[in-house]
């Protein structure tokens, strides 16, 4: 033992003491050499956590245990010829000596010597926990509920300081401008996972928006994002906490894991409906492109009207062979009225030429008999002759009354019948035309949207692909103005414009648009 650790430290002097003033540098050196001298050469056990290996080839990493942390320093030799990877979690024995480092003032241990001694505690615990959520069915893919396609508010549980909530914001107005409500919490350290879970239940108590909502009213969001940045096991402890996880499977609002960086992984990655590499990537999740919609929207737009129109041409066509084949009502009845009128001729003609025939029979029989009786016979034949005949004209006519009586309601009916079919083609045609109208690109113009096209009629989806000096034409609802794509270095500084006009031809010079404001501060 060095001799300065023996004795008990000096009472504190009063004012004025005779103790001599040493510098900060000296009291460091002092320490050091005290430790040093100490402690020769320890070998000791615990959890690695943080390792990192300089570009100079020498290994920084932390070794711990449950009640505290030490810093380790392997120089490039000893580094080099390790025979296994040192790894995060993996609990190991270093052998080596006891030293300070005066700039921080604080202990470290400088190894020569590591081994693996199993995995860590913290890893053990993490797996273990990880086994038992599972058993109960946290983690089943049938619990998870679908990412909504474009959610109208984004809540999203962070820290409000650094480069994560930035980051979200940032690809956020880029791909598609939506409402961010953002819940502060801890996200590192013994308070962070209460703050995370209550965070997450809080968004969950909120209450829908609606149009009855009273003003000031904070609406429940429509999708979650749980972030943070990359960091040590330890760092991201939070996230692997029971009390995060069992909130996050509770949610009734779709949720997004973006915690570390893409090769971290914690427990509530495993419950959450999706997981995010990054932060950044949970925010290019959660909405999509607007310019690609814009661009989707406009082609199914000009597919849709080109579909309406070959339905219409299509539903117009057969509608006119139907008319030309359709007979007048007149027509109808021509052909069976002339097919009566030829049969009853006939009738007649053989009724009379039957007739005919047996009185010329009758003739000759009565020469040869009584011509009394066959005047009487004659004559009783002739009565039931006259009689048939007439039974039949009646029967006939009968006939020619009932087939007229049923033919004229037809003829009537269908009439109206003709005028309600075009009616109802008309009414479907009329309505073809209103849906179009609906569904035509003209209406979104008229919101205030417009089209960029390129000169070669091309759509201009994104500002990166316009080039300084190119000529493009803006769409609006009452016209086509021409524009001229400036360099960035230009700013603000147009110095002509020119009223929107129609027609195909471009202005020479058209006034640059005005920049799209942003979403806005956060705070």
């Amino acid at each position: 033992m060095h001799p300065e650790i023996e004795s008990p430290p000096p009472a504190p002097g009063p004012p004025g003491s005779n103790l001599p003033e040493i510098s900060v540098s000296e009291l460091a050196g002092t320490v050091k050499r005290v430790l040093e001298n100490a402690l020769d050469r320890v070998r000791v056990r615990g959890e690695l956590g943080r390792v990192t290996i300089a570009k100079s080839g020498h290994l920084y990493a932390d070794l711990k245990d449950t009640g505290a942390v030490v810093s380790i320093i392997m120089w490039k030799g000893a580094a080099g010829a390790l025979k296994f990877r040192p790894e995060e979690g993996l609990e190991v024995v270093v052998e080596g000596r006891v030293t300070t480092w005066s700039g921080r003032s604080q202990y470290q241990l400088v190894a020569d010597r590591m081994e693996p001694a199993g995995a860590g505690a913290l890893m053990a615990l993490l797996d273990e926990r990880r086994k038992r959520l599972a058993a109960e069915g946290l983690f089943a893919a049938e619990r998870k509920r679908p990412i909504p396609f474009l959610p109208r508010i984004v809540g999203v549980v962070t820290s409000p300081n650094g480069a994560v909530i930035r980051d979200i914001l940032h690809r956020l107005r880029e791909r598609f401008p939506v409402r961010v409500l953002v819940w502060p919490v801890l996200v590192q350290g013994e308070k962070a996972a209460g703050q995370i879970a209550a965070a997450i239940r809080g968004f969950n108590a909120l209450t829908p928006e609606s149009p009855n909502m009273a003003a000031g009213s904070v609406p429940r969001p429509d999708l979650l994002i749980v972030a943070r940045g990359g960091g040590s096991i330890e760092d991201l402890w939070a996230f692997n906490e029971e009390i995060v996880v069992r909130a996050a499977a509770d949610s009734a609002i779709p949720l997004i894991s973006a915690v570390g960086h893409e090769t971290d992984t914690t427990l509530i990655d495993f419950v959450a409906d999706l997981r995010a590499p990054t932060p950044t990537g949970a925010a290019e999740k959660a909405v999509p492109v607007r310019m690609e919609l814009l661009a989707t929207l406009a082609d199914l737009d000009g597919r849709q009207n080109s579909g309406i129109q070959r339905l219409l041409e299509m539903r117009r066509t057969g509608f006119d062979t139907a008319v030309r084949r359709l007979r007048p009502a007149g027509h109808l009845l021509a052909e069976p009225t002339q097919r009566l009128d030829h049969a009853s001729a006939i009738l007649s003609r053989a009724l009379v030429a039957n007739l005919r025939a047996h009185e010329s029979a009758f003739a000759g029989i009565a020469s040869r008999l009584n011509p009394m009786a066959l005047s009487h016979d004659l004559g009783r034949r002739r009565e039931k002759l006259d009689f048939l005949g007439e039974r039949t004209r009646q029967s006939l006519l009968r006939s020619v009354e009932r087939r007229r009586d049923r033919f004229g309601p037809l003829s009537e009916r269908l009439e109206p019948a003709m005028r309600r079919i075009i009616g109802d083609w008309s009414r479907v045609l009329e309505s073809q035309g209103k849906l179009l109208e609906s569904l035509s690109h003209r209406g979104v113009l008229a919101r205030g949207y417009s089209l960029v096209t390129r000169a070669n009629g091309e759509l201009a989806i994104r500002a990166t692909a316009l080039v300084p000096g190119e000529r493009v034409a803006i769409r609006f609802s009452d016209g086509i103005a021409g524009a001229e794509i400036l360099p960035p270095e230009a700013g603000d500084k147009v110095t002509e414009t020119h009223r929107p006009r129609t027609g195909p031809d471009l202005p020479p010079k058209p006034a640059r648009a005005k920049k799209e404001e942003g979403q806005g501060s956060l705070f």
